[in-house]
């Protein structure tokens, strides 16, 4: 899977650009505020429909305009297909081609150009809260298995169900009854969310291993662990005795559950931590660590990704390099091989041995 060419029309700060691109690294340097971002935003809404900064329709196009277009050319699924979207400021639908014939949803060019990012805000999976983390996992197991979403959904769906009981429990102590059914429920559609996540956590922690290994030239030891409720010693056993094990862990917290008025334990509080030779990175890792850390995360991603769709995603590196060392940074640049990479960078002079570098400068190549 590559990205040919892009075609850009009042899109951000692009008023009239187009490029061609490598199938390899495509290294875009230039100072701040120049595009380079932009750019890799538009790559990435071009084969998703959603932009990484923005949910508002009206921030992607320039300032002045009254719409933006975006064109590409992609070679996948063994042939090569154009993707177009228009913009429109105002309550004025976006709309959506491919290979010249209108499309309703984005769902409907699913998988011709499949992007995975990495940004600086991915930082905060590995530093902030577990509620970040759990997004990050099941955003991309919700790609990788269709049914997933269907459970995490279901789960959701019956938490706050429950939770207002307990809320409104007060005023109507007889909505008590009813717990031990939501708990039911929870235990069964949590045992199968226990499940995928486990199966999913060990597959990503043997494949980023991997790439922190070279990442780091073999002097820390990366290491991903799963966490969900106290009870489960070993997530991989059968999900009936997942949901046994959730179902002791709920009933241990009744009292609380109902001096709180809201659920306490179950997957919905899972987490993951990641060690680098026994150090737990939240808690001590350095910025380089970390950095180093989620890439190896995304690029591992990709791989399950790959592994899932016979196909190699596009991966977008925004500020990678920054508070990296020389050698993590000659393996950003020189060794992430197989596929198409797109790369920013503000140091001018930055070179690539895998594929070729596009000085952007106020919305053009220079």
């Amino acid at each position: 899977m590559k990205l040919n060419k892009i075609q850009l029309e009042n899109f951000r700060n692009y008023e009239n650009f187009s490029a061609e691109f490598d199938p390899g690294v495509n290294l875009l340097v230039g100072q701040n505020a120049q595009g380079k971002t932009n750019l890799l935003e538009a790559v990435a809404y071009l084969g998703s429909g959603r932009a990484f900064r923005t949910q508002k329709t009206g921030e992607l196009i320039r300032f002045g305009a009254d719409f933006a277009q975006l064109e590409g050319n992609v070679t996948s699924q063994q042939r090569e297909q154009d993707l177009r979207w228009i913009l429109f400021q105002g309550s004025r639908p976006r709309q959506l081609y491919r290979n010249g014939v209108k499309k309703k949803t984005a769902g409907e060019i699913s998988g011709v150009l499949q992007t995975v990012l990495f940004c600086p805000e991915d930082l905060q999976i590995l530093k902030a809260g577990a509620s970040g983390r759990r997004r990050f996992a099941d955003t991309v197991i919700c790609q990788l298995r269709p049914n997933y979403e269907a459970a995490v959904t279901e789960y959701n769906r019956i938490l706050e169900q429950k939770n207002r009981i307990l809320k409104d429990r007060h005023e109507n102590p007889a909505l008590t009854d009813i717990l031990p059914e939501y708990n039911a429920r929870l235990c069964q559609v949590g045992a199968i969310i226990i499940a995928y996540r486990a199966r999913f956590f060990e597959s990503l922690q043997k494949e980023a291993a991997g790439f922190h290994n070279l990442f780091s030239g073999g002097k820390e030891d990366f290491v991903l662990s799963y966490k969900t409720v106290s009870t489960v010693d070993d997530p991989f056993i059968p999900t009936a005795e997942l949901e046994e094990k959730l179902r002791e862990h709920l009933d241990s917290h009744y009292r609380a559950e109902l001096e709180s008025s809201q659920c306490l334990t179950g997957p919905h509080k899972d987490d993951f931590d990641v060690t680098l030779s026994g150090i737990s990175l939240k808690a001590f890792g350095s910025q380089g660590q970390v950095r180093t850390a989620a890439v190896s995360l995304k690029l591992a991603q990709r791989t399950l990704l790959e592994k899932a769709s016979g196909e190699t995603p596009v991966l977008l590196l925004d500020d990678v390099l920054s508070e990296l060392d020389p050698a993590r940074q000659d393996f950003v640049l020189n060794q992430i091989t197989g596929g198409q990479v797109f790369i920013t960078c503000c140091e001018p002079g930055r070179l690539t041995k895998l594929g070729k570098t596009i000085e952007i400068s106020n919305g053009q190549i220079k």
